[in-house]
C-alpha cells in the first residue's frame, strides 16, 4: 500500500510538469510553442527536394499521340508518275493527313552538374530554415526568462511585505496594551492600524500582479505551474566571453546557401548529354518510299546521343555570379552588425552585474543597520523617548532596505542569466 501510495504521488507530480525551475520552464516553452511543428515541415520538404534531384537520372518517358493534316506532303515528279502510271502502278505520293503514336525515353549522361547543384540548395535551404526556426525559439527564452525572473521579484516583495504587515501586527497588538494600560492614546492607534491596512493593500496588489505573470508563463510552457513559488536560479559566473548564439549559425548557412546557388548557376551554362530512344506507331513511317507507295500504319524506332548546349545561359551568368557576391557582403555586413551590437549588450551586461555586486553588500550593511534602528526605535517608544511617528519611519526604513537588498539580488540574477542568454552559454 504504501509503495503504491508513492507511486501514485510520483504520476501526480509528473502529471502537473514540474515546472518550478527556470531551466524546465524554457524547455516547456520550447516544446509547447507552435513554431516547433515547422522542423517536421522543413525535414519533410528537404526530402521531397532531395527526392526530385535523385529522380533526375531515372529515364524520362514521355507519350504523345498526334493527328495532323498537311497542306502538301512529298510527291514523286511528275514525270516520274506518269511513267509508272503507264505501266499500271498508282504512285500518289503520302497523304495529306497523318497519324502517330509515340514514345520517348531519355536517359541521362551528364547533366553539367545540376543534379549535384539541385542536391546541395536543397540542404542548404533547409539547414537555413531550421536556423531560422532556432533562432525564433532561441528569442522565446529570453521572453521566458523575463517573465520568470518577474514573478521572483515579486515574490520577494510579497515576502517583504508579510514580514512588514508581521512587525506592524506585533507593534498594533503591543499599542493597543499600552492604550489599555493609559500609556498610549487611540491616535497612535490608529497610526499603526492605517499603515497596517495600507500594507494589506500593497499585498493584494502583488498578489494580482504575480497571478497575472503566472498566468503568462503557463500559457508559455503549456500547462499549470506545479508550485506556489518558483525556484530561484543557482548563481553561476561566465566563464568566457565568446558567443555561440544560433544567429551566428544562421549566417554560416546562409553563406552555405550562397554556395549551392553559385553551383546551380555554374550548372547553367555546361553542355547536357542524353541517350534518347524514340518509338512509334503511324503513318507516314520512317521508310518514306514505302509510304508514298502505300497509306499504310507502320512501327518505328530511333536511338541515338543527343548533346545540347544552351549559349544562351553564358549571358546572364556573371550578373547572377555578382548578385550572389552582393548577397555575400550583406550577409557579412549583417554578422558585423549583430557581433557590434553584441558586444555592447556584454559590456552592458558587465557594468551591470559588477554594479549590483557592489550595491548588494551595501544593502546587506544597511539592512543590518537598518533593523538594529528599528528594534531600538520600538524600545524607545516602549520607553516614550519617540513616538509612533518616528517609529513607522525606521520600520518604513527597514522595509525598503529589505526590498532593495531582494531586488538587486533579483536583477543581479537576471543580469547574469540575461549574459549567458546573449553568449548562448
Amino acid at each position: 500500500m504504501k509503495y503504491r501510495s508513492l507511486l501514485l504521488g510520483f504520476i501526480l507530480m509528473s502529471s502537473t510538469g514540474f515546472s518550478q525551475t527556470l531551466d524546465d520552464c524554457r524547455q516547456l516553452a520550447h516544446k509547447n510553442y507552435p513554431e516547433i511543428k515547422k522542423y517536421g515541415l522543413i525535414s519533410m520538404s528537404e526530402e521531397y527536394n532531395l527526392s526530385n534531384a535523385s529522380k533526375a537520372w531515372i529515364p524520362q518517358v514521355v507519350f504523345s499521340a498526334q493527328a495532323t493534316y498537311q497542306s502538301a506532303t512529298p510527291t514523286y515528279p511528275e514525270v516520274f508518275r506518269n511513267m509508272m502510271q503507264a505501266n499500271g502502278l498508282d504512285m500518289s505520293g503520302i497523304s495529306k493527313d497523318q497519324y502517330k503514336v509515340a514514345v520517348d525515353i531519355t536517359q541521362n549522361i551528364w547533366d553539367g552538374g545540376k543534379s549535384r547543384a539541385d542536391k546541395a540548395l536543397a540542404t542548404a535551404e533547409a539547414i537555413e530554415q531550421r536556423s531560422q526556426v532556432d533562432v525564433s525559439l532561441y528569442d522565446l527564452q529570453s521572453r521566458v526568462d523575463n517573465i520568470y525572473f518577474g514573478i521572483l521579484l515579486i515574490d520577494e516583495r510579497i515576502s517583504q511585505s508579510e514580514s512588514l504587515i508581521s512587525v506592524l501586527n506585533s507593534n498594533l497588538n503591543r499599542m493597543k496594551t499600552y492604550l489599555k494600560n493609559g500609556v498610549a492614546m487611540q491616535a497612535d492607534v490608529d497610526m499603526l492600524e492605517a499603515e497596517l491596512l495600507g500594507a494589506k493593500q500593497s499585498l493584494v496588489q502583488l498578489e494580482t500582479s504575480r497571478a497575472s505573470y503566472r498566468k503568462m508563463l503557463e500559457l508559455y510552457i503549456g500547462q499549470p505551474l506545479s508550485s506556489k513559488k518558483l525556484v530561484r536560479p543557482e548563481m553561476k559566473e561566465v566563464a568566457s566571453r565568446i558567443s555561440s548564439r544560433p544567429e551566428l549559425l544562421l549566417f554560416d548557412a546562409q553563406l552555405n546557401k550562397l554556395n549551392a546557388q553559385r553551383m546551380s548557376v555554374n550548372s547553367t551554362v555546361m553542355p547536357k548529354i542524353s541517350a534518347f530512344a524514340q518509338g512509334f506507331y503511324g503513318y507516314p513511317g520512317l521508310d518514306m518510299f514505302k509510304s508514298m507507295v502505300e497509306s499504310k500504319w507502320s512501327l518505328n524506332a530511333m536511338i541515338g546521343v543527343r548533346v545540347a548546349w544552351n549559349v544562351g545561359a553564358l549571358y546572364t551568368k556573371r550578373n547572377n555570379l555578382e548578385k550572389l557576391n552582393v548577397a555575400k557582403k550583406q550577409i557579412d555586413v549583417h554578422r558585423d552588425v549583430f557581433l557590434f551590437n553584441t558586444s555592447l549588450q556584454i559590456s552592458h551586461d558587465d557594468g551591470e552585474i559588477l554594479r549590483l555586486k557592489k550595491a548588494i553588500i551595501d544593502d546587506n550593511r544597511i539592512v543590518e543597520l537598518r533593523s538594529r534602528v528599528r528594534a531600538a526605535a520600538e524600545s524607545q517608544l516602549e520607553n516614550g523617548v519617540i513616538d509612533i511617528t518616528d517609529l513607522l519611519r525606521k520600520i518604513t526604513d527597514e522595509t525598503v532596505a529589505k526590498q532593495m537588498l531582494s531586488t538587486h539580488e533579483i536583477e543581479l540574477l537576471q543580469a547574469i542569466y540575461r549574459l549567458k542568454t546573449t553568449l548562448n552559454q
